[in-house]
């Protein structure tokens, strides 16, 4: 794979396709792989802002497709959870099998302060921006059997493909040591 970058941020029509003031570009987050000397293929779509919307838009790109989910916790402990995008979590079992605190989704400007993106844009590659290294990451180990791995890239009119080893090294440079565990006990929702 050789990493191509696609449009400009600068080019982007919306909030969604574009990172907050004084974060990292995807220009930034692709000059930053290359340094890693981690190899991605990006492709340029309109922007996406569901699962749904992705689904009907990318065709027959290879891998796994991901969705990024951010999280405070009843304590004020941040997480970001990444799993394969059809999965349903039970938000009260993943607190469980993390041993969090109640977790809840993280308003908007949590999303802006600590990720750089809007919401909608939520993914991985935004813990380039998460200096501080204040965000648990959780990878579902599901995530780490594919080839390839789907995601934005910052921006949600496009998207990513990553290995996953490389995902987790790129992580690793940011700071954070991510946790591999198996979502899969989170992710039966439970009938009422």
């Amino acid at each position: 794979m050789a990493p191509r970058g696609g449009p400009r941020a600068s080019d982007a029509m919306t909030d969604a396709t574009r990172t907050m003031p004084g974060m990292a570009t995807p220009d930034d987050l692709f000059a930053r792989l290359t340094a890693l000397g981690i190899d991605t293929a990006t492709h340029a779509h309109r922007p996406v802002f569901t699962v749904e919307e992705s689904r009907d838009l990318r065709g027959e790109l290879p891998g796994i497709h991901c969705k990024t989910l951010f999280f405070k916790d009843k304590k004020a402990a941040l997480w970001l959870c990444v799993v394969e995008e059809s999965r349903r979590m039970d938000i009260r079992a993943l607190s469980d099998l993390l041993g969090s605190a109640r977790l809840s989704f993280a308003r908007p400007e949590r999303v802006n302060e600590h990720l750089g993106v809007e919401p909608g844009a939520v993914t991985p590659f935004a813990l380039i921006n998460d200096t501080s290294a204040d965000i648990g990451v959780v990878l579902d180990a599901e995530l780490m059997k594919a080839d390839l791995a789907n995601f934005h890239p910052l921006v949600n009119d496009r998207t990513t493909a990553i290995r996953p080893a490389d995902l987790v090294r790129f992580i690793e440079a940011c700071g954070h040591r991510p946790a591999i565990v198996d979502l899969g006990p989170a992710t039966a929702v439970k009938e009422d």
